[in-house]
């Protein structure tokens, strides 16, 4: 894996963590297509620069996530994660084993597009309208839906924002919890990586530490950039050109996949 690659990767994850189109899905064709060798260090850098995408959602949201006068809001998160830590630690080998379905992308992809197109008319009365109003119960359904990413191509963010508005949550506020949500739920999934690697290999090379390094920076900065301009988007337009998108790279998916480049 060299720098390129690294910084290639990276744009991606922070580009998609937190639109509602899989960042996996993403990272997993992106990969494919430029050719990053499939080696252990690999799978674990398309997780471990999550913590960059991580470390965006806690500076833009600094003082929600420092004032500890509001310990509510941390058992809301606890809560939430739970559903994803149990079914990760129970069906591991078999959500890496979909990891490499590009065909399983293909259909998530597109069914996602479908339900995005349409999901502004299926909630179109929302109670909830900030996180003190957001009840332990509903913390924890919208950390069951999260778990539909668990397929490659569903999308985290999509899933919780969804469930949230499930839940009665407005756009920006299930938007803005499922940031939150990510945090607990990303770190999580990125320290058992890199520590399960860290046992198996006897540490980083000098040069895996520099592909780490380079990934979190570059997927911090546009993480920061691709969450500004969400929740404004969001806002204004709903989910519908989402879907759209969605349905599009669906379909190119399954031409690629058709014709054996992928």
């Amino acid at each position: 894996m060299d720098t390129l690659q690294s910084i290639i990767v990276a744009i991606v994850e922070g580009l998609t963590e937190f639109l509602p189109i899989s960042s996996t899905g993403h990272m997993i064709i992106t990969e494919k297509l430029i050719h990053l060798p499939e080696t252990d260090f690999t799978k674990v850098f398309t997780v471990a620069i999550q913590l960059g995408a991580i470390l965006a959602v806690v500076v833009l949201y600094w003082k929600k996530f420092f004032d500890f006068s509001k310990w509510q809001f941390y058992v809301k998160l606890a809560v939430a994660v739970l559903p994803a830590l149990a079914l990760g630690f129970l069906f591991s080998k078999k959500i890496d084993a979909l990891l490499e379905s590009s065909l399983t992308i293909a259909i998530s992809m597109l069914a996602g597009g479908i339900v995005l197109l349409f999901v502004d008319n299926f909630f179109k009365h929302p109670s909830t309208d900030s996180e003190e109003k957001i009840s332990y119960p509903k913390a924890f359904i919208i950390g069951c839906w999260q778990c539909l990413a668990m397929i490659p191509g569903v999308s985290r963010s999509a899933a919780s924002i969804i469930g949230g508005m499930q839940q009665k949550l407005t756009r920006s506020e299930a938007a803005e919890f499922s940031f939150f949500l990510a945090v607990p739920t990303m770190l999580a999934a990125t320290a058992y990586k890199l520590y399960k690697y860290y046992t198996d290999n006897g540490g980083f090379t000098a040069n895996e530490m520099k592909q780490l390094a380079i990934g979190n920076v570059v997927a911090f900065i546009v993480a920061v950039l691709a969450i500004r301009f969400f929740i404004g988007f969001l806002k204004k337009h709903g989910f519908r050109i989402w879907g759209y998108y969605r349905i599009l790279l669906g379909l190119i998916l399954f031409i690629l996949i058709y014709y054996g480049y992928l």
